[in-house]
């Protein structure tokens, strides 16, 4: 999924780095308020929603942006009192993460 939606972000204009886990992610350097971060809610290892929280945390907060395929009970549940900018519903379209993200 991830090399698709990379991409699919570089052919919309956007400089991609993609990550295959969280802990990748946490061992680098992190993103600032300029970046806008993709999260899967089901991420393998840490949970998506905790890659969210600790991003929405940060000095210089990202526009964070959820992907999932998971229902919205479940959505709703586990981004509990969390806003990300924005949530896109699997199967992604082009259309819906273009709408998501800023203009490249």
């Amino acid at each position: 999924m991830s090399d698709s939606l990379s991409l699919i972000l570089a052919n919309l204009g956007h400089d991609v780095i993609s990550y295959p886990d969280a802990e990748s992610l946490f061992r680098s350097p992190p993103p600032d308020g300029s970046d806008t971060v993709i999260v899967d809610l089901t991420l393998p290892g840490i949970p998506g929603a905790q890659v969210v929280r600790w991003l929405l945390k940060m000095a210089a907060v990202p526009r964070v942006v959820v992907i999932t395929g998971q229902s919205q009970s479940a959505i709703d549940h586990q981004l509990r009192g969390l806003t990300p900018a924005g949530v896109v519903r699997k199967p992604l379209t082009v259309e819906a993460l273009a709408r998501a993200l800023p203009a490249s």
